[in-house]
């Protein structure tokens, strides 16, 4: 579906920094050593206008995105897509990937009209279905298989498709919500029919060093009771997560408290700590070895940090939280009121 250019670059000549026109006649340099120059595309659902170019043009009205020329230049490959002509499904929404994905020149990389085009696939599969073979997507889309990579590695990122080590591609289900409240991990699954689960990694009494002594309003050296879980949803591994107690406010706690169930339940229910707030910020980062390791993923993918400093109604600080979760597996949400 895309122009492709047949000159002496098919041969593996190289055209970086040559000079190109665009859509509207405005010349363009192409960097990186591109072997292609695609422009003038008036819709990317198989329609096509072919602008000027200063090599031979020859337009494909196949069934799929074309073909790259040479080792590369499915990377580096533009389309010009004009505004008016953003007609796709995905397109009608107003958060739609296409008309987020296509700035106001129009140009679009070729990998991303895949990765719409996936959306598609993804829709008609439903969750939990394997993707179709990389041959047959790269077929289906005339393009080649670093493209499709491409792709399919950013639908990964966002949460829509999941690998699985010697099975393959999978369509991942919706994201899970937790909710920026005062409400622990297995209430705020629950409520989404998700049955949580935690799996110990460390329990243990430590000396608290400086600035958790700080945050916890205690003195640097004192006792506190470190708590480290895995999170799990539906027996799927989510995230880490790290509380640190004051110990000498809980001293029979770990007589009392069940590693696989709710910590705040027992803090609520058994030692009667009262939760009047919490001050709470989310940030993203990516996981140590270690951490993915427990967590079961790949350290490149972005993880969602989040650090709490909750405390009882006296305004006292009781507790530190440090909970990193996977960022293709959950998101956050909240409600937001006008201060008064």
């Amino acid at each position: 579906m895309f122009a492709e250019c047949r000159d002496g670059a098919r041969h593996g000549a190289s055209i970086a920094g040559h000079r190109a026109l665009d859509a509207g006649g405005v010349p363009e340099r192409v960097d990186g050593g591109l072997e292609a120059i695609v422009v003038g595309l008036a819709e990317i659902d198989r329609q096509l206008v072919v602008a000027t170019c200063p090599v031979l043009l020859v337009v494909e009205h196949g069934g799929g995105f074309g073909h790259g020329v040479g080792h590369g230049a499915d990377y580096g490959a533009l389309s010009s897509v004009p505004v008016h002509a953003r007609r796709t499904q995905a397109a009608q929404t107003a958060d739609g990937p296409v008309r987020n994905g296509i700035p106001e020149h129009g140009r679009m990389p070729r990998y991303y009209a895949v990765k719409v085009a996936l959306l598609d696939v993804i829709a008609e599969l439903g969750d939990d279905a394997a993707l179709p073979a990389e041959r047959e997507l790269c077929e289906r889309f005339d393009v080649s298989r670093a493209t499709l990579r491409q792709a399919v590695g950013e639908l990964v990122l966002d949460g829509r498709l999941r690998r699985r080590q010697g099975s393959g591609t999978f369509v991942a289900g919706p994201k899970l919500v937790q909710p920026l409240a005062l409400v622990s991990y297995t209430e705020g699954l629950r409520r989404q029919g998700i049955e949580p689960g935690r799996s110990l990694i460390t329990l243990e009494r430590i000396a608290a060093n400086a600035g958790l002594a700080s945050e916890l309003q205690i003195t640097t050296g004192d006792e506190v009771v470190h708590l480290e879980r895995v999170l799990l949803a539906d027996a799927e591994r989510v995230g880490l997560e790290s509380t640190y107690l004051v110990a000498a406010r809980f001293p029979t706690l770990l007589d009392v408290f069940d590693p696989e169930e709710s910590l705040y339940a027992c803090l609520r229910d058994q030692l009667g700590v009262v939760f009047a707030g919490a001050d709470e910020r989310v940030e993203t980062v990516l996981a140590s070895p270690r951490e993915a390791l427990l967590i079961g993923t790949n350290p490149a993918l972005p993880m969602l940090l989040m650090h709490r400093v909750s405390w009882d109604a006296g305004g006292r600080p009781f507790e530190r939280v440090r909970s990193l979760f996977r960022g293709d597996r959950l998101s956050f949400s909240a409600r937001l009121t006008p201060e008064h």
